[in-house]
């Protein structure tokens, strides 16, 4: 028997992407916080306790002592949808062998890998179980795996599901950890977890995988592991982890608005100066089916939330056939009328009248609305045909024909997972369509998705506090911190890892230009000044020939994007 009080334990995070959870930085998911908390709760001293990133490790060499001295190194990771990131980069299999030849204690694996390994983190691909050489594989849930593990002495855990019970107790215990992610404090968005489980069964998904029916944390749970994430420096939040938000509190179906009312005004309660509290995943059947207590649940989110909020929305295809044979919940008029709600309701922009949303066009205050639908549409599921890609263009084409908003559209191509549905299909449906599934992608990027943005941040736009993360073609970009931000491209090399507002200029696909609002007329650069929309370089010469100004110069569009330093006079 091992005394937990005299272990040395390191947690390496290899980062997670899920259906309901985040977690490449910007994220921080809930694994390495529960873990840790899980590690304290079994007798181990906080400051024996080392938490790394897979890019710290890249980054600095000298940190892999801490694997290799450890009496225990956790691995948490896996990616079970496939996707593109900047923030971080998840760890390959390769390296997650690495980790465990190194270590010199025991060593345990848990988190999604546990559902399966593939070559690499993308889409059309199958995957397979694999220990990749740990000592220890959690099949229930790793913190489980680790108290058991740790408070038995260290010899050996059953894979069980952790409760509520103990949640709430390690949320709270492990958010210490936080302070040794290379993110901390100012550019790290904590996953909040508020249920798991989820009572429908796309035949792709791993969330059922977790219980068929969703298990709820309390609002004063939830609450109490953000007042001590808030003590540790933490500022923002997002309530990724559930199956359906408006679903919280509830039966597993249908919305609860007074459970809603308590656990994001309990959040604004202990966490008043909060930057980011986002969410992401609303089911649209459950809109439909249940309308009005809908719609009041979309009012409470939109009153406590930060603009540019996400309500990711599962069509997963637009198909009537594929929509059968994967056991898709809504169809594309039901998801439509459920696009049209979330817009009445949380379309409207800080500043503007609530009752006029959705907001855009000559007018509408110049910031990101408060909670847009985002669709979800995944490729290369059973039944999928030619007709599929129409079908999809088609719904989306409808909301853009009904003057509705979307903050964004998600396209991707199915992870085949053993205990899903689809792992018997596996993958061969979508490298079938990989050809047609390019161009249609392009497509609805050029005909959807520029159009959109430009209807949902105009010219103006103001986003605020933007972390500039990386330098491009002589350019600086970066994002705010949230669910799905945008991408923004500043022109110049700029000082990174600090904040600054832009104002909307330019629109690409799915990202946009901008520059730092509001421009110093005195002061800016000839090409800062040259590209506010309809200036142009000759008169941006004009300007700077003509400086300094003791007011705003009288040219159409201007006013919203420059301000005047008044030049100091000599004594």
């Amino acid at each position: 028997m091992t005394d937990p009080a005299t272990l040395d334990v390191t947690i390496v995070d290899g980062y997670v992407d899920e259906p309901a959870h985040f977690g490449v930085p910007p994220y921080i998911s809930t694994y390495p916080r529960y873990v840790a908390g899980a590690l304290v709760d079994a007798g181990v001293p906080r400051d024996q306790i080392t938490y790394h990133t897979i890019d710290a490790l890249r980054d600095d060499r000298g940190r892999w002592q801490d694997v290799d001295e450890a009496d225990l190194m956790v691995y948490v990771g896996g990616m079970t949808v496939p996707g593109k990131y900047v923030g971080g980069t998840p760890a390959e299999p390769d390296e997650v062998r690495e980790l465990a030849w190194t270590a010199g204690g025991t060593t345990l694996m848990g988190g999604p890998v546990r559902f399966g390994v593939g070559d690499a983190n993308e889409g059309a691909t199958e995957t397979e179980r694999d220990d990749l050489d740990y000592d220890f594989v959690a099949k229930g849930d790793v913190e489980a795996a680790v108290y058991d593990l740790v408070h038995g002495g260290m010899e050996g855990f059953g894979n069980r599901m952790r409760d509520n019970e103990e949640i709430t107790r390690w949320a709270q215990q492990g958010a210490f950890v936080i302070e040794q992610h290379p993110n901390h404090p100012d550019y790290l968005i904590c996953e909040m977890e508020t249920s798991r489980g989820c009572p429908y069964r796309c035949s792709f998904c791993t969330e059922p995988l977790y219980g068929a029916d969703p298990s709820f944390r309390t609002p004063d749970s939830v609450v109490g592991e953000v007042d001590a994430l808030s003590n540790h420096g933490a500022r923002h939040f997002r309530l990724g982890r559930q199956a359906d938000i408006l679903a919280y509190g509830g039966d597993g179906e249908a919305p609860n608005p007074d459970a809603l009312r308590e656990l994001y005004g309990g959040i604004r309660d202990v966490a008043p100066n909060l930057g980011t509290l986002h969410l992401d995943n609303m089911n649209p059947i459950t809109i439909v089916k249940w309308p009005e207590k809908s719609r009041e649940g979309i009012r409470i989110i939109a009153e406590h939330n930060t603009p540019g909020d996400t309500a990711a929305f599962g069509l997963e295809s637009a198909d009537p056939l594929v929509q059968a044979e994967n056991n898709l919940n809504v169809s594309a008029e039901e998801c439509l009328r459920a696009v049209r709600i979330v817009n009445e309701e949380g379309g409207w922009r800080p500043g503007g009248d609530r009752s006029d949303a959705p907001q855009f066009g000559d007018g509408a205050p110049n910031r990101l609305p408060k909670l847009l639908p985002g669709i979800n549409l995944v490729h290369g599921l059973k039944g999928e045909r030619a007709e599929t890609f129409e079908h999809n263009r088609q719904f989306l084409q409808d909301v853009y024909d009904e003057g509705l908003l979307l903050r964004r559209v998600n396209i991707r191509q199915v992870m085949a997972f053993e205990g899903t549905e689809m792992a018997e299909t596996g993958a061969e449906i979508a490298h079938d369509h990989k050809k047609q599934f390019k161009q249609y992608k392009r497509e609805v990027r050029e005909e959807i998705d520029n159009p959109m943005l430009q209807r949902l941040a105009p010219p103006g736009t103001v986003l605020e506090d933007v972390h500039l993360e990386y330098h491009q073609d002589g350019k600086t970009f970066g994002r705010q911190l949230g669910t799905y931000p945008l991408l923004v491209g500043i022109p110049g090399e700029r000082d990174l890892g600090t904040t600054l507002d832009v104002a909307v200029t330019d629109h690409g696909y799915r990202s946009v230009t901008g520059l730092p609002y509001p421009l110093d007329v005195n002061s800016a650069s000839m090409n800062e000044l040259a590209a506010i929309p309809g200036l142009g370089k000759q008169r941006a010469g004009n300007i700077v020939v003509d400086r300094p100004f003791d007011a705003v110069p009288d040219i159409d569009g201007i006013g919203a994007f420059v301000t005047v330093d008044r030049p100091g006079s000599a004594d």
